[in-house]
């Protein structure tokens, strides 16, 4: 669970976020979310150009059924673990610089393996960090990154993935440490 101060996206006194179908018990809206957000991760993803308003598209498909707010951009701080993520205020600009180097880097085409996983790391690493939505951004960063990886002919496997080493490997990030990520991902290559 996310920390966070005055929270306007959860219903009153509770942490647990509004959402459409108005389930207010958190382990429901978990296994609701999960269920949802599985059935539209298995349709096609929204086409784009890999870009900010790709990737807003990509959550607003995941979330569509759960949350009003999807595919935009939080308004209230949050941390996880005592560490922040990037102020809201910010966001936008952030993303804006991310994608930019990202399209600078011919959308990590043409590179070998190795060289992929390491700059796919920073990418996954950065964005991470930016933390866009208030809710699902590891969804939608996992959707992003296999598009990315298809497109760079590098495709993941995602049935290799250890969900406990890889968000070890993206705590390891947050504190600039990005080497276990690319190994992980490296691990997830076809």
């Amino acid at each position: 669970m996310y920390d966070a101060v005055i929270d306007s996206y959860c219903y009153e006194g509770t942490t647990v976020l509004k959402n459409i179908p108005d389930i207010h018990d958190q382990a429901a809206l978990d296994a609701f979310e999960a269920a949802i957000t599985t059935e539209r991760s298995d349709e096609p993803l929204p086409e784009g150009n890999l870009d900010v308003a790709h990737y807003y598209a990509i959550h607003r498909h995941l979330f569509q059924d759960v949350y009003e707010w999807a595919g935009e951009i939080r308004t209230v701080r949050i941390s996880k673990g005592g560490s922040a993520f990037c102020y809201p205020e910010y966001i936008e600009q952030e993303m804006q610089t991310l994608f930019d180097d990202l399209k600078s880097q011919n959308y990590l085409q043409g590179l070998s393996a190795d060289e992929f996983a390491t700059r796919a790391a920073h990418f996954l690493s950065t964005l991470n960090a930016v933390h866009p939505f208030r809710e699902g951004n590891g969804r939608a960063q996992t959707s992003f990154l296999l598009l990315l990886a298809d497109r760079a002919l590098h495709p993941l496997n995602l049935d290799k993935l250890v969900p406990e080493r890889f968000m070890e490997a993206m705590v390891a990030s947050f504190e600039r440490d990005e080497e276990q990520l690319a190994s992980e991902l490296r691990g997830l290559l076809k």
